[in-house]
């Protein structure tokens, strides 16, 4: 985490400078390794040795085979089963990925000296923008023109579809909006409030070592690091449940163009 400014901590500097290279009909674009790039690369790195670690498929699993199977069937039985249904199968590479490639991002920023690469708007707009783009694709490809019926509930008197289509279009249209702030928000905030209280407990206990009053100043820093350990220990499990509430957004507005033609 940053020393200084709690908002220090969720800033893109430059690891690797390679500087500027041009690419004709695009202009100069610079390829350097920001920590936000190198935190991604090392998520990706972590996720592709765990699946092929896990990937030997022994008689008797391994922990790490056992913990894949079950991440496995999360996403399968607790996400693309039950909310798309039997035509959610072909999705479940796709929002398996999502979940794990969030999971680990969010979790590695936990750990001292790292990145939350989720705290930068940018990479969870890229994320939203890209499944709202797919459940996009996927609508005309399976619909055709029956896509718009998305925007036009059931038995609706043609009267209310005129008041009510926009409605449904415009809330089609937040969604990656509402996606990738979502996600932000709450990584931002979490790292924000832990900081607080972390600077808390060295600013009490510089208290009492310079002349404070030492028994306020080791108890206030004893209730700030608890309170640390605690909003840790939190924090793992709202970046674990993000990644799935991303993944469960995903599911619903994939069921939605999906199955269409059985829920309109």
């Amino acid at each position: 985490m940053a020393a200084i400014e709690p908002m220090n901590q969720f800033m893109v500097h430059k690891i690797v400078n390679l500087g500027p290279v041009r690419v004709p009909g695009v202009g100069d674009l610079d390829l350097s390794i920001t920590n936000s790039v190198l935190f991604m690369l090392i998520a990706a790195g972590l996720i592709t040795l765990f699946f092929l670690t896990a990937a030997r498929n022994e008689v008797v699993p391994g922990r790490m085979q056992a913990l894949a199977e079950t991440l496995y069937d999360l996403v399968d039985k607790g996400l693309t089963g039950p909310m798309i249904g039997d035509r959610g199968r072909p999705f479940l590479p796709f929002v398996f990925t999502l979940f794990s490639l969030i999971a680990v991002m969010n979790i590695i920023g936990l750990f001292p000296l790292t990145f939350t690469v989720t705290s930068q708007l940018a990479v969870t707009a890229i994320l939203a923008i890209m499944t709202f783009t797919t459940v996009v694709v996927i609508g005309f490809l399976r619909n055709g023109i029956g896509f718009f019926k998305l925007f036009a509930p059931g038995g609706v008197h043609p009267l209310m579809l005129l008041f009510l289509a926009p409605i449904e279009f415009i809330s089609f249209m937040v969604r990656p909006v509402t996606l990738s702030m979502r996600l932000f928000g709450n990584m931002i905030g979490g790292h924000v409030v832990m900081y607080m209280f972390a600077s808390f407990v060295i600013g009490m206990g510089a208290f009492a070592l310079h002349g404070g009053v030492a028994s306020l100043g080791f108890l206030g820093s004893a209730l700030s690091l608890f309170m640390v350990v605690a909003l840790m220990a939190l924090e793992f499990i709202v970046a674990f449940l993000q990644a799935f509430v991303f993944a469960a957004l995903t599911c619903t507005y994939l069921s939605d163009v999906v199955n269409l033609d059985h829920g309109h």
